[in-house]
C-alpha cells in the first residue's frame, strides 16, 4: 500500500451521488451508449439544467441554441457531457477549507483540464478521459488542506513550477497531489486509465508512467504558467514534450488562451 493511501485510509471522502456513480461505472462499460448516459443523467433535473446551460454558453460556441439533453449530448457528444456531469458533482461535493481559494481552484483545474484536452487532441489520446484527469489533478491539495494545515502552509510558502511543488508535497507530506486523487480515483472506482495517469504525472519519464500522465504533466505547467503570463510552450520540460512526440514551436502557434477554459459560472451554478 502507497503512503498516500495509508494516508487516505483515516479521510471520509465526499459521497459521490447516485447519478455520478452510475456515469462512472459507464466509463468502464463497453456498451454504454448515448441511451445510456442521457437517461442516468436526466434522473437529476437541476444537474441536466446545469449542462443544458452549460452547452448554450461561450465555452461551446455552439452555432445553435439546445434546448433538452437529447440535443446536447447529439451536438456536444456524450462524453464531453459526461465528463462535464461528472466535474459538476465534483465541484459541489468537497467543502473547502479556509487556506484555499475555491473559485481560484476550479478555475485553475478547468484550465488545467482545457489543456490536457488539447494536447491530448495531437497525441490520438482520448481527449475528454484527459480532460477529466487533468480536472482531477489537483483534488489532492484539498485534502492535504483539510487534513494537514500546516503541512499545505509549508508546501505554498514560496510560489513554484508545478515539478517543484510537487517535489515539496512528497518532501513536507510524504506524497503529492497527484498521488492523493490517483487514489480518490480508485474510491470512487474510476478507470485505473486515469488513476495511474494521476499518481504519475508528477513523474511522467518513470518506468511505470503513462502517455496521459505526461499529457496531464505538461496540462498542469500551461495552466501554471497562464495564471501570470502568456504561456510559452518553449519553457515546458524538454524531455517530457519529446517523449510524447510533440512539436513545441508549432503547437505554439494554435496554442488556446486559457481564457477558453477557464469559464466555472456554469461548474458552481
Amino acid at each position: 500500500m502507497t503512503t498516500a493511501a495509508r494516508f487516505l485510509q483515516s479521510v471520509s471522502l465526499p459521497v459521490m451521488p447516485e447519478v455520478a456513480q452510475a456515469l462512472i461505472r459507464t466509463l468502464k462499460s463497453e456498451s454504454a451508449d448515448v441511451a445510456t448516459v442521457t437517461t442516468i443523467i436526466a434522473k437529476d433535473p437541476g444537474l441536466t439544467a446545469t449542462l443544458l446551460r452549460m452547452a448554450n454558453s461561450a465555452m461551446f460556441g455552439l452555432s445553435r441554441s439546445v434546448h433538452t439533453l437529447d440535443s446536447a449530448v447529439s451536438v456536444v457528444g456524450m462524453a464531453h457531457i459526461r465528463a462535464r456531469a461528472l466535474s459538476i458533482c465534483m465541484a459541489r461535493g468537497f467543502e473547502f477549507p479556509p487556506a484555499l481559494d475555491r473559485l481560484d481552484f476550479w478555475r485553475q483545474s478547468m484550465v488545467c483540464a482545457g489543456y490536457a484536452k488539447w494536447l491530448a487532441g495531437h497525441c490520438a489520446l482520448d481527449e475528454q478521459e484527459a480532460w477529466l484527469t487533468g480536472m482531477m489533478l489537483r483534488l489532492g491539495e484539498i485534502i492535504i488542506a483539510q487534513r494537514m494545515p500546516d503541512a499545505l502552509a509549508q508546501i505554498e510558502a514560496q510560489p513554484c513550477a508545478p515539478a517543484e511543488r510537487w517535489k515539496r508535497e512528497r518532501s513536507v507530506a510524504g506524497f503529492d497531489e497527484g498521488q492523493i486523487a490517483a487514489e480518490i480515483a480508485r474510491r470512487w472506482d474510476f478507470p485505473e486509465t486515469v488513476a495511474m495517469a494521476l499518481e504519475y504525472a508528477a513523474r511522467p519519464l518513470t518506468a511505470s508512467a503513462t502517455r496521459l500522465a505526461a499529457v496531464v504533466h505538461l496540462a498542469a505547467f500551461i495552466a501554471d504558467q497562464s495564471a501570470t503570463s502568456a504561456p510559452l510552450l518553449a519553457d515546458l520540460p524538454v524531455s517530457v514534450v519529446q517523449n510524447l512526440g510533440l512539436d513545441a514551436e508549432k503547437l505554439q502557434t494554435q496554442m488556446p488562451t486559457a481564457e477558453a477554459f477557464s469559464d466555472i459560472s456554469m461548474l458552481l451554478a
